[in-house]
């Protein structure tokens, strides 16, 4: 996968492509479509991980794909950085309520316990080899040429999981792999890993003395990527620097407590506001889809100016993560209680408030309100963009095309769907916990280059004791559902006006009665991975028998003999289960 590079060497922390198809323009309403592409988003991010989901077949529990493509391009690896980002996205929805993500969760630390000690190209675990970028998908090493190492992987991943510790503790204890350069995106999560892995040991009763030795030292070299109008995303490589890296960047080291510090490059700063200026006006005279939008009108947003990448078009995750911003941005202002214009800031405001001066607005005045009401509207617009171009069953590839907007690249990208979860949870105010910004204060006269030692070991996770007592969490003692949420998957390849049905020996299966057999959806289809779908609420401890049929003009054709068999689990706490087969 192309994504963000680095070389950030001192710290060591623990489908193919789419056809060219019409441009599905959506008509439905933003909020009404970011409420279905939501529920969608988070179904496709699960449909991607390890044992269970049904374009994921062959991962290891709990290992998340990047896409269920695996050929032009092939996605079909686990990618650490990737894995890192979608994984703190099901981690902040399950702080959040969504209590059915838990086994999951659990799976992916397991399995990033057993990733992370394999051997690999780029070193074992305490020679280099946590830089490694990304792994089979039976968590074994990738050893074919690569872009390594990366070290932003293992900060993601920290985040993440100090994610979870932190609510363990909380509930029970009263990117693109091209430059060959140092990268803003790599520097900046590495100090947030650095700051909450300090502040996660202590709440522990622990210590992490590298990670106060280090953090000042990082946030130091961080200033160093300010050019005074934008962020430069790398030192090396030989482009502009404008890229969206450093918009992501921002996004994933925001922190609801903390105010618009320039030294951390919060969402609301001004560094950050005139960086997102200057990087998403680098796009839109390059894209032909961008022709006509006026300064205060968004823009489809890909990597960088210079991409060449699928002949180099605008990304869904980088849209919205162009919207995610200025969210976070909203969020902040309304929390502090006023906003800040200054002369590095002047432009971005300018844009979209032909009125707009230095000074300090409460959020009482006139001017406050009209701002935030116009930077609304602005980040509106990039997720308007992403409802333009995508399908209008809600899936999201990689990369839409710069002419005329047709999905292209992998397709199901995991990670486009975990950045619209978060660009639509930041919409409705809905944030992470704080990662300790507001104490992570100290910046040396002059950056030292230091580095430590840390001490390596595997860790082996053999099982996980039964969490209860949290919210929608399985009653104590724990009570089996009357029903559960069956997903069949059979991989059948079709024609063109073919459609493939289930039909069985129950009443919910049609009783054998092709005319009332379920129909199934082609959402993840794709010649590599011809994959049809239903998901069908079923009685717990039913058996029966099943077989699926094709249908075209009327005409049936059943697959053959014998029938197949199913049991629907009656267990506690299960609530959804999957079923996979192959067309016979």
């Amino acid at each position: 996968m192309v994504s963000f590079s680095s070389c950030l060497r001192a710290l060591a922390l623990g489908s193919s492509v789419l056809a060219v198809q019409p441009v599905l323009r959506q008509e439905t309403g933003l909020d009404t479509w970011l409420n279905t592409e939501a529920n969608f988003s988070r179904q496709a991010i699960l449909n991607n991980i390890g044992a269970d989901g049904p374009s994921a077949q062959g991962a290891s529990p709990g290992v998340v794909i990047a896409s269920p493509s695996k050929s032009d391009p092939d996605y079909f690896y686990t990618w650490t950085r990737d894995s890192g980002l979608v994984m703190k996205t099901l981690v902040d929805l399950f702080r959040g309520g969504d209590a059915d993500l838990l086994p999951i969760i659990e799976e992916f630390i397991s399995s990033q316990a057993r990733i992370q000690g394999i051997s690999n190209p780029s070193g074992a675990l305490s020679s280099g080899g946590l830089g490694e970028p990304k792994f089979n998908v039976d968590e074994t090493a990738f050893t074919g040429a690569w872009g390594r190492p990366q070290r932003d992987g293992p900060a993601l991943r920290a985040t993440a999981m100090i994610s979870f510790g932190e609510w363990l503790v909380l509930t029970f204890t009263d990117l693109w792999e091209e430059v060959q350069g140092t990268s803003f995106f790599t520097v900046a999560v590495s100090h947030r890993a650095l700051v909450e892995g300090s502040s996660f040991a202590k709440t522990v009763g622990a210590s992490c003395p590298y990670c106060d030795s280090q953090a000042p030292q990082v946030r130091c070299y961080l200033q160093s990527f300010w050019t005074g109008s934008y962020i430069q995303a790398n030192f090396g490589g030989g482009r502009s620097g404008k890229d969206i890296n450093t918009v992501l960047g921002s996004i994933h080291t925001f922190d609801p407590q903390a105010t618009c510090d320039d030294a951390t490059f919060q969402p609301c700063s001004a560094r950050a506001l005139a960086n997102h200026k200057v990087v998403t006006d680098s796009f839109r005279s390059i894209y032909a889809i961008n022709s006509g939008r006026a300064e205060n009108q968004a823009v489809a947003v890909g990597r960088y100016p210079e991409d060449s990448y699928y002949n180099g078009n605008p990304w869904f995750l980088t849209t919205l993560a162009a919207a995610e911003q200025l969210y976070d941005a909203l969020y902040q202002w309304d929390k502090i209680g006023s906003l800040d214009i200054t002369d590095v800031s002047l432009p971005f405001f300018k844009a979209l408030y032909s009125s707009a001066a230095t000074g300090t607005y409460a959020s009482s005045t006139t001017v406050y309100k009209d701002i935030v009401k116009a930077v609304k509207a602005y980040a509106d617009g990039y997720v308007q963009i992403v409802q333009t171009y995508a399908a209008s069953t809600g899936s999201m590839s990689e990369q839409y095309t710069k002419t005329d907007g047709s999905q292209t690249s992998a397709g199901d990208l995991t990670w486009s769907y975990a950045a619209l979860l978060t660009a639509n949870n930041r919409r409705n105010a809905v944030v992470p916990a704080p990662w300790g910004e507001t104490a992570a204060t100290s910046i040396p006269s002059a950056c030292s280059t230091t580095s430590a030692s840390g001490t390596y070991s595997s860790v082996v996770i053999t099982s996980w004791p039964t969490i209860s007592g949290y919210p929608g969490a399985p009653d104590s003692p724990c009570q089996v559902p009357t029903t559960v949420s069956v997903t069949f998957s059979v991989k059948a390849t079709t024609v063109y006006g073919e459609s493939i049905k289930i039909v069985g020996s129950i009443s919910q299966l049609g009783s054998w009665n092709p005319s009332s057999a379920t129909a199934l959806n082609a959402d993840s289809y794709t010649t590599d991975n011809p994959l049809w779908t239903g998901t069908i609420n079923l009685p717990a401890g039913q058996s029966f028998e099943y077989k699926f049929i094709r249908v075209q003009n009327g005409a049936v054709t059943w697959e053959s003999d014998p029938n197949r068999n199913y049991t629907v689990p009656s267990t506690c706490g299960v609530k959804s289960a999957v079923q996979s087969d192959v067309w016979r």
